[in-house]
C-alpha cells in the first residue's frame, strides 16, 4: 500500500464528505451518541468542504495502489489569527486506522505554513481522538481536561519553530 497525499481539489468534496461520515458513524460510535454524530455531519457536507478549502489548507491521502482517498486533514487561521492556528478535519478511513496514516497527517500538516507561522496550534479533539492527538504532543488548552460546551476537548501545542 502506498499513501500518498496532496491538496484537495473540488473534484474531491465528495469523496471526503462521504470518508468524513463513514469515519464518524464507524469510529466514534462508541464515544458519541448517533444524534450527535448526525448532527455534526449535517455541517459536514461536500460544499462545506469546498468553502472550507478556501480558507485552509485541505490534504488529502490517497491509497494509491487503488486510487482511493483513505484521509483528510486540513489547518488554518484561528479565527483569522496571524499567530494562532488551528488543525480541522482530521479523519482516517476506520479500514486505514492504525496503519501510521495518522501521524502521516500531523506530520504534514506541521511542515505547512499555517502552522510554522503559529506560535500556538488549537485542535477540538473528540473522545475518540484524545489519545491519539496527547500522543502527538497536544496538551489540555489552558489545562482543562474536560469536554467543552460542543463535546469536544480543547487542545494546543507551542510551536517552538519559531524560535529557530
Amino acid at each position: 500500500m502506498t499513501i500518498t497525499n496532496r491538496r484537495f481539489k473540488n473534484s474531491d468534496a465528495e469523496d471526503v464528505a462521504d470518508l468524513v461520515a463513514k469515519t464518524m458513524l464507524t469510529s466514534n460510535t462508541n464515544d458519541y451518541p448517533k444524534s450527535f454524530l448526525e448532527k455534526n455531519l449535517r455541517n459536514l457536507t461536500p460544499d462545506v468542504f469546498i468553502k472550507r478549502a478556501k480558507e485552509f489548507h485541505c490534504y488529502v491521502f490517497v491509497d494509491d495502489t487503488v486510487n482511493k482517498i483513505v484521509a483528510v486533514g486540513s489547518i488554518g487561521p484561528y479565527w483569522g489569527s496571524k499567530e494562532e492556528s488551528s488543525l480541522f478535519n482530521i479523519f482516517v478511513d476506520p479500514e486505514y486506522q492504525g496503519q501510521g496514516i495518522g501521524r502521516k497527517i500531523i506530520e504534514v500538516l506541521e511542515r505547512d505554513s499555517y502552522f510554522i507561522r503559529a506560535k500556538r496550534i488549537e485542535i477540538p479533539a473528540s473522545k475518540t481522538g484524545l489519545n491519539f492527538y496527547l500522543h502527538m504532543g497536544y496538551d489540555y488548552k489552558n489545562g482543562a481536561n474536560n469536554l467543552d460546551e460542543t463535546g469536544y476537548y480543547r487542545l494546543e501545542k507551542f510551536n517552538n519553530k519559531n524560535d529557530l
